[in-house]
């Protein structure tokens, strides 16, 4: 069995393209020609060549030894943080904006929670010289002042989303009504492995850099490709989708997958998909999703913009549902722990839905052999008021 997405645009049960008939013909248009374009040789050098020298990729793969020592186990840290722009977000953007132009589009929307996102369109778009929209929830901009600073200065205009819960859904509610108003010049960058196909198979690919990285480095770093252990938050999900990408079919690699759980699984403020969810579809794509009995979205929380989505990609759903992935829930208080210690341990602050993924360490017990690797998707410059607002610092 293959956890990729088969070519109907399923994973498993989940995927698919669940569209408005005025959107069909722009997703038509990237379904038949994102493989083709991705693959040619001048596409495939100028998106390494733009990685290598612009992104600065290869991120390193780097040993924690204090943590190592503290939880008895080989523990590596997949430096996304390191990425400009301070996420792997920019990995997408970069192949999207490539694929947009051979496209022939002139007008970039996307949606952006955390801001990561939308900072990493802002920034591909002044690389390009393309004119650049990011609809972001209202309760978001005030929360990632510092990210709507920043694509402003790159020349994006930020429009707020204020319908909803004000943040990731509703900003991306607006992004879609906006292409369907604008079909012909406007080319969507949709931030995740969400969506309606192809988007979460060509996130994944544009993402899958990460993993193809992890296994070169581990090769040279411990004489062998896979590790015990893949650890990355997932909120839709693609910092994960990548993590995950080449060791999907490899079952002896135990993928975990992180949940933001906010003040608890049950508290009816929480984002954790995978306990609460059920199938239904969203933003034109079957997954978990979670909603009341009669089918209405229910808001999701988080203290992290990043992770506070109500559903979670088609990639995750499936993987969730076959047993592929370990699913664990983590609170807003074990993550913002986790952000001081990371910090004080090993002189990384990092991004709060990251801090998510390393609470992993405190929930299960690891083998002193075991080559555990966690994505560190984003450093915490971001997160900087709400780390000062929770701890008083």
């Amino acid at each position: 069995m293959s956890y990729n997405v088969n070519e109907k645009g399923y994973y498993g049960e989940f995927g698919g393209a669940f569209i408005p008939e005025m959107l069909y013909p722009n997703v038509e248009e990237l379904r038949q020609n994102y493989l083709k374009i991705t693959a040619e040789p001048e596409f495939q050098a100028e998106f390494e060549e733009l990685l290598k020298e612009y992104v600065g990729r290869p991120t390193p793969l780097y040993f924690a030894k204090r943590l190592s020592e503290e939880y008895n186990t080989k523990i590596y840290l997949k430096r996304e943080d390191l990425c400009h722009t301070g996420a792997h977000k920019i990995n997408n953007t970069i192949g999207q904006i490539l694929l947009a132009k051979r496209l022939g589009k002139t007008r970039i929307i996307a949606e952006t929670g955390a801001g990561q996102h939308g900072v990493a369109t802002a920034t591909v778009c002044a690389l390009m010289g393309l004119e650049c929209i990011v609809y972001m929830g209202e309760v978001d901009i005030k929360r990632q002042a510092p990210n709507v600073a920043r694509m402003k200065m790159l020349g994006a205009e930020v429009r707020p989303a204020m319908s909803g819960s004000k943040t990731l859904k509703d900003a991306t509610n607006e992004a879609i009504r906006d292409w369907i108003n604008n079909p012909v010049d406007t080319y969507y960058i949709i931030g995740s492995v969400v969506g309606p196909h192809p988007y979460p198979d060509m996130v994944a690919r544009f993402q899958s850099v990460i993993s193809k990285e992890i296994k070169e480095q581990l090769l040279e770093k411990e004489g062998r490709e896979n590790p015990d252990y893949v650890i990355a938050c997932v909120g839709g999900g693609s910092n994960a989708a990548g993590t995950y990408y080449h060791f999907l079919d490899d079952k002896d690699v135990h993928i975990i997958a992180v949940e933001a759980a906010g003040l608890g699984v049950d508290s009816g403020e929480s984002a954790a998909t995978s306990a609460l969810g059920k199938v239904g579809v969203i933003h034109g794509s079957k997954t978990l999703l979670m909603q009341s009995l009669d089918g209405q979205i229910t808001e999701p929380y988080s203290i992290s913009a990043g992770l506070d989505y109500p559903g979670v990609g088609p990639m995750h759903a499936n993987l969730f549902k076959t047993g592929r992935a370990q699913f664990i829930s983590i609170t807003d208080e074990q993550a913002m722990e986790w952000g001081i210690k990371l910090s004080q341990k090993e002189g990384l602050i990092p991004a709060i839905e990251s801090a998510h993924a390393f609470a992993v360490l405190d929930e299960m017990k690891f083998k002193p052999d075991d080559v555990v690797v966690i994505n560190l998707s984003g450093r915490g410059d971001k997160d900087l008021n709400t780390y000062i607002d929770y701890f008083k610092l």
